[in-house]
């Protein structure tokens, strides 16, 4: 069984396949070089800290729960497709079991791994582990999928039915335990991705264990005051609290689904309010239009296949954009959350994208690639396809407008609260200048321990 971003037992398709078709199953996880170590197209590094952190608990949690029912995770270090083909050979394994990917790099691993595997007689065997829907309930062919996502939710959200989550196996059966490593390699993946932070009570920790308590957690949470009314009643269990988790698989969001269905009925709540659905549906749409346009979704001119304005790969102004340094605070702070913790709100990502693409015309592929890096919850079809939306080059237009930057600040952070908390050469300017301190009379500055040669600079402070 080779896990890859499916980091769990509970409704896992593909080893519940292995499980089914043979006597005995080694489960297998790859760190692939390539991701860990490579850099982007434009030089930056594929892998962060953050993200490196969290898949190494994930693994480390599922090495542990395989643990606990009899089976051993072999770890390796390497490139998968040379790994896995010579553990095939070496155990004389009859089939390889997965979930299959969708996008670019993963396919390619997987179509050298399966020839391969032809030339000694053995099948990689495919399942599905992503998608709150199975392609083959869809109303329509994928070749045919409505590109809109307003149409796609139309033609799917009250027709097509959430499947069951499969049950999580009781046992791994493994009567001869191979020659096997399932030491962590937390050294390589730190000199790999340097920076790697243990933190004492993190937001978010790797593992379907820690995923399933925080879904039972903020259940629990909500049981005795749920409303009917689409404020409350959409925060059941917000989207970006278990993003992370979805991402690396920790997470079945059928099975997040049907957990958010049993409370809603169990205490009444209004089905039509939910937020957690609706995000559930747009991860299965990008995937989908990520399968339907291929490659297309990496290329700057998206899959409107249309060049646009021009755009400028000027290192200086993003560099200015990825330290927080563009002196836009609202921005600024979505940047330096991001750099901190390795997560951002959806709104936070919208702002950060939103400047980088309308106000500083960089190509929006830069701010794709760093998100890459940084996100612990990256999902490569549902970031580039927000990215790509929101250059003008996606499936949408409704986002494909600049933003009104001092507009949203007032909006979502009128006392500066959220500005200060990630800006702290602003912590004393006043709520009138907090969000515009480029307008502060050069006379108050040091009122407000602010100079023009240091600390937090905007444009006009030189």
């Amino acid at each position: 069984m080779w896990f890859r971003q499916d980091l769990r037992l509970h409704d896992n398709e593909a080893l519940l396949d292995a499980l089914t078709h043979a006597e005995e199953v080694f489960p297998v996880y790859v760190f692939d070089e390539r991701t860990f170590k490579a850099c982007t197209a434009h030089g930056i590094p594929r892998m962060g800290s953050h993200r490196a952190r969290f898949i190494l608990e994930s693994v480390n949690d599922l090495k542990d729960n395989l643990h606990r029912l009899g089976g051993t995770l072999h770890i390796a270090v390497g490139h998968p497709e040379e790994v896995l083909f010579e553990l095939a050979r070496k155990w004389q394994v009859s089939w390889i079991c997965c979930n299959r990917e969708r996008t670019r790099d993963e396919v390619l691993v997987q179509e050298c791994l399966e020839r391969q595997l032809w030339s000694i007689g053995v099948e990689l065997r495919f399942s599905r582990g992503k998608m709150l829907y199975y392609t083959q309930d869809l109303p329509f062919p994928i070749t045919h999928m409505p590109t809109s996502y307003s149409q796609f939710r139309k033609e799917v959200e009250r027709i097509v039915p959430v499947r069951q989550p499969l049950a999580a196996p009781d046992h791994i059966p493994m009567a001869i335990q191979p020659e096997t490593s399932s030491a962590l390699p937390v050294h390589w993946v730190r000199t790999a991705c340097p920076g790697i932070a243990w933190q004492q009570t993190p937001r978010f920790s790797g593992g379907e264990s820690h995923a399933q308590a925080k879904v039972s957690h903020l259940l629990r949470e909500n049981k005795g005051g749920i409303t009917n009314s689409k404020e409350a009643f959409s925060g059941v269990i917000p989207s970006a609290e278990v993003s992370p988790w979805l991402s690396q698989g920790c997470l079945s969001p059928k099975w997040l689904y049907h957990e958010w269905r049993r409370f809603t009925e169990e205490h009444e709540g209004n089905e039509d309010t939910n937020g957690l659905f609706l995000k559930l549906l747009w991860r299965d749409y990008f995937r989908l239009i990520g399968k339907k346009f291929g490659n297309n979704i990496f290329r700057r001119t998206g899959i409107r296949g249309k060049a646009g304005q021009t755009v400028s790969l000027d290192k200086e102004r993003f560099k200015t954009w990825a330290s927080g340094r563009t002196g836009i605070p609202l921005v600024d702070a979505s940047m330096r959350e991001l750099n901190t913790t390795g997560f951002l709100t959806e709104k936070s990502r919208q702002w950060a994208a939103g400047y980088l693409v309308h106000e500083l015309g960089l190509d929006w592929r830069l701010g794709a690639e760093y998100f890459e890096c940084q996100l612990i919850d990256y999902d490569p079809c549902s970031n580039w396809g927000n990215w790509m939306t929101i250059a003008g080059a996606g499936p949408d237009h409704r986002d494909d407008r600049p933003v009104n930057f001092l507009s949203q600040a007032r909006k979502f952070d009128p006392s500066g609260a959220y500005v200060r908390l990630w800006i702290p050469a602003l912590q004393h300017v006043p709520n009138q200048w907090v969000h515009t301190p480029d307008q502060i009379p050069e006379g108050e500055l040091e009122c407000y321990g602010l100079r023009k040669d240091q600390g937090y600079t905007a444009p006009s402070f030189g």
